[in-house]
């Protein structure tokens, strides 16, 4: 596993990541007068995603004054009844006995959402609360979602949607299979035909891929990082919250994830769009989660 020096020196990512965006939004915006300006953000976990958006936000709206909505993959999540319900149809695949993986995220509300926000009409953004029973996690209920593009508010102009797995596209069959069979950290530890199927359910992630305008990755030097970095995290929050998971709980949590790791980071640093050039834009991170 990968370790951590004492010290964590964690950087401002927006320093270059608003430049990167604002440059190419106000090459958009003279062609595009109403469509909101879609960007797609992957990080792996413990990377400093979250403090990325919430800055890149901040600065959005009041620095140049742009309508910005954070939207995360994780509030499609399937609801808790039709996640146990796809647990119970593959008993024995491991990668969708929780939620996380590509196949446990609710395709067509997303499409819904994104297809309504694109059209600017009034839209509800979907809330998913991850304590909900007892950690298991449960959409709230509709009347708990905030609507967006009301009469009379300002429409929305930049959508960042950010996730652990976002952009990340599906591979041929004999990429998995070859994957698999090399030296990995997890995916020897499950069926190939339990990874064939997550990468089969990728496949319904493309429509929305492939709206992005612009995408940002913020990637780990050495994916490994992960595992300290979500260790740093937990350790974290029990200092806050008095309790949280062990640190082989920690392990085993990071693990459910890591397979999508291995299979997909490869082929997206090498870069998302083909035909989009200068629209990518990645951000490596060392193990102190400072970027260069």
């Amino acid at each position: 596993m990968a370790e951590l020096r004492d010290h964590i020196f964690i950087d401002d990512k927006s320093a270059v990541v608003v430049p990167f965006i604002l440059n190419l939004w106000a090459e958009y915006s003279t062609t595009n007068a109403t469509k909101p300006f879609i960007v797609g953000l992957n990080g792996v976990q413990g990377v400093g995603k979250t403090i990325l958006v919430k800055s890149l936000a901040r600065t959005l709206e009041e620095d140049a004054g742009l309508r910005t909505l954070v939207v995360s993959i994780d509030d499609f999540y399937l609801r808790r009844e039709d996640q146990e319900a796809l647990a119970a149809s593959d008993p024995d695949n491991k990668l969708v006995q929780v939620r996380g993986q590509p196949g446990t995220h609710d395709i067509k509300l997303l499409q819904d959402f994104f297809m309504t926000l694109l059209n600017s009409e009034p839209t509800r953004v979907p809330q998913y609360n991850k304590a909900a029973h007892s950690g298991q996690g449960d959409r709230e209920p509709q009347q708990h979602w905030v609507e967006v593009n009301s009469t009379g508010e300002r429409e929305v102009q930049v959508v960042l949607f950010e996730g652990w797995c976002v952009g990340f596209r599906p591979l041929v069959a004999s990429e998995i299979e070859a994957r698999r069979r090399a030296p990995s950290t997890t995916l020897q530890y499950h069926k190939l035909e339990h990874l064939q199927s997550i990468n089969n359910k990728l496949a319904d992630y493309g429509a929305i891929t492939d709206m992005f305008d612009v995408f940002v990755h913020v990637d780990a030097e050495n994916t490994k990082f992960v595992y300290a970095w979500r260790l740093q995290q937990e350790r974290a929050l029990q200092e806050i919250r008095g309790t949280g998971m062990t640190d082989e709980e920690v392990v085993s949590f990071v693990d459910a994830y890591y397979p999508a790791y291995e299979l997909y980071l490869d082929a997206l640093r090498k870069g998302l769009f083909r035909e989009k050039q200068g629209r990518h834009l990645r951000l490596a991170v060392d193990g102190d989660q400072k970027s260069y």
